[in-house]
């Protein structure tokens, strides 16, 4: 792995939860645990994650609601599900309802690291239409890497901020609406506006010496955005 990946655990079973974040840990990842189906979703909608590790049965809200939820979002997100329903249906269910793989408790935890990192290559984005440092202000994106500058530090790009971020780049000064934002994420158009305003939020935390009076990240009132070199 080039980078380390910031993976979401939403699972209620103690020893089952730290066992899980102190491997994932271990293999260099970012990890947040969440015990609650209804707060894990929010988290997911406010974070920035490469992969959700879900379990089914949790307080609040369950594992198959979760998953619809995180479907209606984003189509492509790498989920691996966790669960002690070890039947068939179950597992048919879930996959049905989108899931990119299904592990049974009890499981070997080397089975489920091997599992984890399958998932992350497979979700790995290369951006090919923009190969070298795109450099704006005193800022520059790396997209080949999934790496930028700004803020006098230096930035861990996520699969979908890098989708993004070509968008804006390959369009500069042209406005660009929701509805083709959303599309280029793989969102549907009844998906939340906030989605998108969360990450203009972001872009401009990275790359904008005042968040409040934006230069680059522009908003355009009843349009969209636009991006300014």
């Amino acid at each position: 792995m080039n980078r380390e990946k910031r993976i979401l655990v939403i699972e209620d079973e103690f020893n089952i939860a730290k066992g899980i974040e102190l491997n994932l840990e271990l293999q260099g990842h970012i990890v947040t645990v969440i015990d609650r189906g209804d707060k894990g979703l929010e988290e997911f909608k406010e974070g920035c994650y490469d992969l959700l590790v879900l379990d089914l049965m949790l307080p609040g809200l369950s594992g198959e609601q979760v998953l619809k939820e995180v479907r209606a979002i984003d189509e492509k997100f790498p989920v691996l599900i966790l669960s002690a329903k070890d039947e068939a249906q179950s597992k048919i269910n879930c996959f049905n309802l989108g899931t990119d793989d299904y592990l049974a408790k009890p499981f070997h935890i080397d089975e489920f690291l091997l599992r984890v990192e399958r998932l992350l290559k497979r979700s790995s984005w290369v951006p090919k239409s923009i190969e070298q440092k795109y450099i704006f202000g005193d800022s520059w994106i790396d997209l080949q890497n999934m790496k930028a500058y700004g803020s006098k530090k230096e930035i861990n790009l996520t699969r979908q901020e890098c989708v993004l971020l070509e968008l804006f780049i390959t369009n500069e000064g042209k406005a660009l609406k929701r509805s083709e934002i959303l599309l280029e994420l793989g969102l549907n158009e009844e998906t939340s506006t906030r989605t998108i305003d969360n990450f203009i939020v972001r872009f401009r935390k990275y790359f904008e010496k005042n968040p409040k009076d934006p230069k680059h990240f522009i908003s355009l009132r009843s349009v969209g955005y636009l991006f300014s070199k």
